[in-house]
């Protein structure tokens, strides 16, 4: 897929998925993926290879958490490549971001495009969440890579706000992890994700605080 079939793309899925991209944003994500590409031939971040397809799986998927968000501190945790936190930090400047992960390659790469992005309202934390303690708890906390519902919880639950959320991106929706949460925590929300150019079946579930 050649650069302006790219943009193209990218403009009518953001559209799609109610995200009006400026000129800045456009040029922003599109280099996450130049540089995306040049790494992952060296350092294998990701088994996707092809441009187009981390178009759809990385960034459109990404992008598609976008209105669940909450509040202005956001925690990515396992961001991996840099997935979602990278696409919505872009698209979110007005909100701190701090992607989390453990992998020291990973983190490299994502502090490498937060640089090269020039992505003030990103930090990079090389370590493993459940050993993080943030000043502040924060406002909301997803993870696409996330296991079951109560693993995410044990690891990343003590990053969240007292009022604050944890979004878990999911395939099918997790109806046995839903009913083995841990106390203290329930389901605000299972909400269906539609993600452009992406034939697969994708929630994000809202847990909060009883």
């Amino acid at each position: 897929m050649s650069g302006a079939a790219l943009e193209s793309a990218l403009v009518a899925g953001a559209a799609q998925l109610g995200i009006a991209l400026d000129m800045r944003q456009r040029e922003q994500l599109l280099g996450l993926l130049v540089e995306l590409t040049e790494w992952n031939g060296r350092f294998n971040l990701t088994g996707i290879r092809e441009p187009g397809d981390m178009l759809h799986k990385h960034l459109l998927d990404s992008l598609s958490v976008l209105p669940w968000l909450q509040g202005r501190r956001i925690a990515d945790v396992g961001t991996g490549a840099g997935f979602p936190g990278l696409p919505l930090a872009i698209v979110r400047p007005d909100a701190h971001f701090a992607l989390i992960e453990s992998t020291t390659k990973k983190a490299r790469f994502v502090e490498h495009v937060v640089q090269q992005l020039k992505l003030p309202n990103v930090s990079v934390v090389n370590e493993r969440a459940e050993a993080y303690r943030p000043v502040a708890g924060f406002d909301t906390v997803v993870c696409r890579a996330v296991g079951k519902l109560a693993e995410f919880v044990g690891f990343a639950g003590q990053l969240c706000a007292r009022r604050g959320c944890l979004l878990a991106m999911k395939g099918k929706r997790p109806v046995d992890e839903i009913g083995a949460l841990p106390r203290g925590w329930t389901v605000a929300g299972v909400h269906a994700l539609t993600v452009p150019g992406l034939d697969a079946e994708r929630h994000v579930v809202k847990l909060v605080r009883v």
